[in-house]
């Protein structure tokens, strides 16, 4: 009978071989080859014949009598299985190495998952930990430690911004004495939480006039706070750059802030028994309570040194562009020290005489696009500076202002005065002054562009 292409072979029986197979049941390679060299007979019967028998599964064989018979049912289960089993051996082996794969991978997957999380959670504790150990170490802070939910209670679900920034977000609060603070709330560190320990070490155990009073503080995993003295007059700086005549500061106010806050830089270097650099002195940092009195703030970029030492050694650059000392960027100026206070002080001293940026592009003329230089450049040509409707003693306390400053933004750090000389010359009188003989640095710009380059010379042009 001829067999159809499409049907398949199921199983096979062996029907006949040459010699008596059931005396001798092994089968050596030389039977094969003489069976598969002089043929055999082969035989087969429809797979019909196993399911008119209704034999369990339908599983069948050929037997001698060249009829189908039912596999006996004694073990029929267990027989099946390894029938089945061993016809599909091959289709198990795929799947088993297709599932072995996929679950490599998943567990892969999850492996570089749990050490993604495990890496983030070891910086952020890292943080935490720092923070911790900080405060665990320090038994003589004056300042409150609140609670996350006392700090949520005095801003009312932080309710009112004051402010924000790079250092984060500032919110009016309520004591339960009725005190007003401003509450800062500090963002994600990047310096493994030393802006926070920088702010509550250097603030933390001081109190003058002229720096702003940390009431307390609050750590609470990730998320850490800082509560001051609240400022109704803001920021020096909305007053100094804005054309609102409704809160212009008058002559004899600007020189009573610039006093007081060199004064509070006074205190910073020599007052304490660690001279703190703030390295961060701008009209922005400079708060202002109802009476105008000056507040130097924000000490996250601050640094804590021996009195003795006269420089430092930072290991990256600190500060606001346009204010900051050339020796921050050019080694061979001379050493960091309290001197880069003194610039950053200059610079923002001549801000508040000039009432602008002392870098202004819009300027009508090329030779005041930079006020400092443009200023000097008047004095030394024996001009005084032009106030308009301005008293004798207004436009002497301008003067004085004005070559105090020229003084502190020497290009040198040798060349400039100490914070103590710089309270002294504004107490004084501007006739005991002399206009200082170098010109001040007539490009920051430049000096800025070659930072950028990494350039190693230094900028000499004068004016």
């Amino acid at each position: 009978m001829d067999v159809r292409e499409s049907c398949t072979i199921e199983q096979m029986s062996l029907t006949s071989w040459p010699g008596q197979i059931n005396e001798d049941p092994n089968i050596s390679y030389t039977d094969l080859r003489n069976v598969f060299s002089y043929g055999f007979e082969l035989s087969w019967f429809y797979y019909t014949r196993c399911v008119s028998l209704n034999c369990r599964y339908n599983d069948c064989y050929l037997g001698d009598d060249n009829q189908a018979h039912c596999v006996d049912q004694r073990g029929w289960g267990f027989k099946y299985f390894l029938r089945r089993l061993q016809g599909n051996v091959v289709f198990i082996g795929f799947g088993l190495i297709g599932w072995y794969v996929a679950a490599i991978h998943a567990l892969g997957t999850l492996f570089v998952i749990a050490f993604l999380i495990y890496k983030w959670r070891r910086r952020h504790l890292s943080v935490y930990n720092a923070v911790e150990e900080f405060l665990q170490s320090q038994n003589n802070l004056v300042p409150i430690n609140y609670s996350f939910s006392e700090i949520k209670k005095m801003t009312k679900g932080f309710r009112e911004k004051l402010g924000e920034g790079g250092y984060g977000t500032v919110f009016k609060g309520t004591l339960r004495s009725g005190c007003l603070v401003a509450v800062k709330m500090l963002g994600q560190s990047k310096t493994n939480g030393q802006d926070f320990i920088n702010e509550v070490a250097t603030i933390g155990r001081i109190h003058h006039v002229n720096v702003v009073q940390l009431i307390g503080y609050c750590v609470h995993g990730s998320k850490r706070a800082l509560v001051y003295d609240f400022m109704p007059k803001g920021s020096l700086d909305k007053y100094i750059f804005s054309s609102d005549e409704s809160i212009f500061l008058d002559t004899k106010k600007t020189y009573n802030i610039a006093l007081g806050v060199a004064r509070g830089i006074e205190y910073l270097h020599r007052g304490c028994d660690m001279q703190i650099l703030h390295f961060d002195i701008k009209p922005h940092n400079i708060l202002l309570d109802e009476n105008f009195i000056p507040k130097v703030s924000d000490f996250g970029l601050a640094k804590l040194y021996p009195i003795k030492d006269n420089t430092i050694c930072l290991t990256a650059v600190r500060g606001t562009l346009g204010y900051m000392a050339p020796e921050l960027f050019y080694k061979n100026i001379g050493g960091i020290s309290y001197k880069a206070d003194i610039y950053s002080f200059g610079m923002m001293l001549m801000e508040m005489v000039g009432k602008r940026k002392n870098l202004n592009a819009f300027a009508e003329h090329s030779s005041q696009i930079y006020f400092p230089t443009w200023v000097y450049d008047q004095f030394n040509d024996g001009k005084d500076i032009e106030i308009d409707c301005a008293t004798e003693e207004e436009k002497q306390i301008v003067n004085k202002m004005i070559i105090v400053a020229l003084w502190c933004i020497q290009m040198n750090p040798s060349n400039r005065p100490s914070m103590n000389k710089v309270v002294e010359m504004l107490e004084g009188e501007v006739e005991h002054l002399q206009i200082p003989s170098k010109a001040p640095l007539s490009s920051p710009e430049r000096v800025i562009k070659d930072c950028e380059d990494n350039s190693s010379q230094t900028s000499s042009s004068t004016s």
